[in-house]
């Protein structure tokens, strides 16, 4: 068929998968986080919330997703937009943006397949180690 584009995006068992590993991570760190996997359009394909975590951080998960869709880490978006004053002070204004550590794209073949989002641990830091165990489940995500 002329005019169609085939893509690939991630599988729920993956990021079923993703989300238990944040879990067990985050236990053994003693913390509570939320975890989002979204698709490579940006939809939710995975959730997890565990108890205690906050419930804001609910959607700054998700947040940090859709924004490592751009295809870079949160952090490395933040420190991308920090050296221009426009985009740091429209970038974000924008809807579902966030540009903090905890939010990675999803590669597969080096094709952005979807995004994890980790939020509401004490530190960003725990976030973003929280996530990582999860990209150790996919070879080159992140």
């Amino acid at each position: 068929m002329v005019n169609v584009v085939k893509k690939n995006s991630i599988s729920f068992e993956l990021a079923q998968k993703m989300v238990e590993e944040v879990i067990a991570k985050a236990r053994q760190l003693g913390i509570a986080d939320n975890v989002a996997i979204l698709d490579d359009g940006g939809n939710l394909k995975a959730f997890g919330r565990m108890d205690g975590a906050p419930i804001l951080s609910i959607e700054i998960a998700q947040n940090k997703a859709y924004t490592a869709l751009f295809g870079v880490s949160t952090q490395d978006f933040f420190s991308f937009i920090q050296r221009d004053p426009s985009l740091l002070a429209g970038i974000p204004t924008l809807a579902r943006v966030a540009a903090y550590g905890g939010g990675f794209p999803i590669k597969v073949d080096g094709e952005i397949v979807g995004a994890i989002g980790v939020s509401g641990a004490p530190t960003v830091q725990n976030d973003v180690d929280c996530a990582r165990a999860a990209l150790a489940l996919v070879s080159d995500a992140g």
